[in-house]
């Protein structure tokens, strides 16, 4: 094949990777990197992060400068959708009719934010997160200051909108339906510990309450199936995120929690892949599917899909991360959340001054670490999962004995 075709189907950062590491790994070949918003590929975690709480410019999201994309030979086209493929002619329609021949074929479509689909909620005073719009339109109504903000949530995206709003000055009141935050993501054990460090910057944290409504008129009002109304300046749904799968769907990929690929990021159907939020990859280290949504998957999956689309070995064997930053609290997650689910948690540090690791323990192997407020552990935290040994509860809690040497 003297001049291949790879066509990426979705600009964000996963997209984007994969063009990245098909250059910088020697393809000449033809690469079309097509994205439905109108902006260049860009990081989504500062959204909720540095720029919701006016630390950064938008434009330090991009993950590449624009002129990197014409000197890289990547045709970028914005407000570009794809609608469906057709494996057999390797064609790939998309928005005004156009079709575009592929050799091959990356579904990086993401995913959208889940809307709180409750009576009142496409209201305006209703915000989602999960667009560079999105944030703007967030920021500029945090900004104001003294609003009262209703937060329905108590995921990652919910706490962190939840830190930026105190920082401007709101009263902020979070809404969750589990019985501690983030309990789904790190246990209860953990999550506590976030739940108290919101109390303490004076969020009114709300567990086991369910939305059913957001009235108009004068004001907005949070209705809780309870019968509790609570007046809201600001609501913002952050109920989590549903895979794109539209375009895979239409074309017979194979999907179940978003598009299942192998190890290699393959999908059920020759020459195309799937990256990013919208795949479900084939994890050897679990022995099992596992989709997250995290920046690290992004570049991970696409990475991994590049080198098979090169031919290369192709194996996702990246360790799940993720990292968030809540007011003077900074943290960083690596490991296998399916497999810390219901495990032993074991702490080096002090917790109530929140400066610990947690480590994950099933069969007194480690399978997933947190560092909060305690930096330049990963490499460890991250050695100790991925060699599956045995370790010693009291000497990985004991700090006077080294992490290395454990």
């Amino acid at each position: 094949m003297s001049n291949p075709t790879v066509v990426i189907a979705g600009a964000g950062l996963a997209g984007a990777t994969v063009a990245t590491e098909l250059r910088e790994r020697g393809f000449e070949g033809r690469i079309l990197l097509l994205g439905a918003e109108e902006h260049r590929p860009y990081i989504r975690p500062p959204l909720s992060k540095e720029y919701l709480k006016g630390d950064a410019p938008v434009d330090d999201a991009d993950v590449h400068p624009g002129h990197w994309y014409a000197e890289h030979a990547v045709e970028f086209l914005p407000g570009v959708t794809a609608g469906s493929f057709d494996p057999g002619a390797h064609e790939l329609f998309v928005s005004e009719g156009g079709r575009i021949t592929y050799d091959s074929l990356v579904l990086a479509t993401g995913a959208s934010a889940r809307p709180l689909g409750v009576p009142g909620s496409g209201h305006g005073a209703v915000f989602p997160l999960r667009t560079r719009e999105d944030a703007g339109r967030l920021r500029a109504a945090l900004e104001v200051g003294g609003r009262r903000v209703v937060v329905v949530g108590s995921g990652w995206i919910g706490l962190e909108v939840a830190a930026a709003a105190r920082g401007y000055g709101n009263e902020v009141t979070v809404l969750g339906r589990a019985a501690v935050p983030l309990s789904a993501a790190i246990g209860p054990e953990l999550g506590a510990v976030f739940e108290r460090l919101h109390r303490d910057n004076g969020v009114t944290v709300r567990n086991g309450a369910k939305v059913v409504g957001v009235d108009g008129g004068a004001e907005q009002v949070v209705v809780l199936a309870s019968g509790e109304r609570i007046p809201a300046d600001v609501v913002v749904a952050g109920v989590g995120a549903t895979p794109n799968t539209q375009v895979a769907e239409r074309s017979g990929v194979r999907l179940s929690n978003g598009v299942l690929t192998d190890k290699g990021m393959r999908t059920s159907i020759d020459d195309v892949y799937a990256v990013g939020d919208v795949a479900n990859p084939f994890l050897p280290a679990l022995g099992r599917h596992y989709r997250n949504e995290h920046w690290a998957n992004a570049i991970a999956g696409g990475t991994v899909a590049a080198h098979a689309i090169l031919g290369e070995r192709a194996s996702y064997d990246d360790i799940p991360y993720f990292y968030s930053d809540q007011y003077d609290l900074g943290m960083e997650y690596s490991g296998y959340p399916p497999l810390a689910a219901g495990s032993r948690v074991v702490f080096r540090g002090d917790v109530e001054a929140r400066e610990f690791i947690a480590f994950w323990l099933r069969n007194d192997r480690v399978v997933a670490g947190m560092n909060v407020n305690v930096w330049d552990v990963q490499d460890d935290i991250q050695r100790l999962i991925r060699g599956g040994e045995r370790v010693d509860a009291d000497r990985l809690a004991d700090q006077s004995v080294d992490l290395a040497a454990v």
